[in-house]
């Protein structure tokens, strides 16, 4: 290949463990008409990565390979297809990518012009790539679906990862009162980001410390989810994004009558407690958005919400940024710098 024609990429050839991500000499890609083509500075990684990665997402993200992995970074556009209108080259940006065409884990990419937003003004690329997946996922699961609004008492599990560190921001900006959940070691900067309540998960009960909660955002499924229904009111609503999909879920997708009746066989257990509880109980897929993330954007510039950066890797130690996210104790996000 020529080499003013490729770039360098992180992917993987076939499904498995970490040991199989390596480094990829692979042709640059070419904008379609309303592609944007980026010169990608900083990605961000996501425990949707290593999912990618060891084939957990395949239902739902049926990949060919080679696959470059990363799903959201900051870049600068070197090249527009034809039909695009709203950007041109020389312009900073950022993007949670298509599902279907992932690959922030490169030095080029494309992404679709209606995903892209001008990154914020006051955040340095670093910064700006650890914002838009996780930023997309809080404001869709509760602006979107929640509806979160002064008054409402908003529980965010996991408030020192990296999509905690946003809800918690997010939220309060909505005007709610908000609990979270982390360990000991977090409970100060959780506490600092806006917390209202943070409920130390080594040494406390969620279930016995909350009650009354309006909106629950779950990012660890399980039984941490299934207990949530607990601290619920009664109407209220308990939004996962890494449970299994819903039965509504599937046939909102138009995923096929036979994965809408296997999800409702496998969450029969869920269904039941939500009606039990009267809990309205939501899986969330979050989907790119360009004009959510340039709301974002101005919420940023304004110094309503700061990024939480806990790790930056260079770009050849793309493998071991995904292992560290993968051990759970990231404070906020990782991101790798390509540029």
């Amino acid at each position: 290949m020529d080499v003013a024609h490729t770039m360098k990429a992180f992917g993987i050839s076939r499904y498995g463990g970490n040991d199989l991500v390596q480094a990829m000499e692979l042709p640059r890609p070419q904008p379609g008409p309303e592609d944007v083509l980026i010169e990608v500075h900083a990605a961000s990684v996501n425990p949707v990565d290593f999912k990618i990665r060891d084939g957990g997402a395949r239902v739902l993200l049926p990949y060919a390979f080679p696959l470059v992995l990363g799903n959201d970074l900051s870049g600068v556009i070197v090249d527009v297809g034809s039909e695009v209108r709203a950007y041109r080259p020389g312009e900073e940006v950022y993007v949670r990518l298509d599902k279907r065409r992932i690959g922030a884990f490169a030095e080029f990419v494309l992404a679709r012009q209606q995903d892209v937003a001008l990154k914020p003004r006051n955040l340095s690329h670093q910064e700006a790539a650890s914002i838009p997946l996780v930023g997309l996922t809080a404001w869709q699961a509760l602006v979107d679906l929640g509806s979160v609004t002064r008054g409402h008492h908003v529980l965010i599990h996991a408030g020192s990862g990296g999509l905690g560190t946003f809800a918690i921001q997010l939220a309060k900006h909505l005007g709610a009162t908000v609990s979270a959940t982390c360990s000991t070691p977090n409970v100060e900067m959780v506490r600092r980001l806006g917390a209202d309540v943070v409920v130390d998960y080594r040494h406390q009960r969620f279930e016995q410390e909350l009650r009354d909660v309006d909106v629950a955002l779950d990012s660890l499924g399980g039984e941490t989810c299934r207990k949530t229904f607990q601290v619920m009111r009664r109407g209220g609503m308990l939004i996962t994004v890494t449970n299994l999909p819903t039965a509504a879920y599937a046939r909102e997708t138009k995923m096929g009558m036979g994965w809408v009746a296997l999800f409702g066989l496998l969450n029969l257990g869920t269904w039941r407690l939500s009606r039990a509880h009267d809990v309205d109980y939501r899986f969330l897929f979050m989907r790119p958005n360009g004009e959510q993330l340039a709301r974002i954007a101005e919420l940023i510039e304004r110094g309503i919400i700061r990024p939480v950066v806990d790790k930056v890797f260079s770009f050849e130690e793309t493998p071991k940024a995904l292992a560290y996210v993968e051990t759970g104790r990231a404070r906020g996000k990782v991101v790798i710098r390509v540029r």
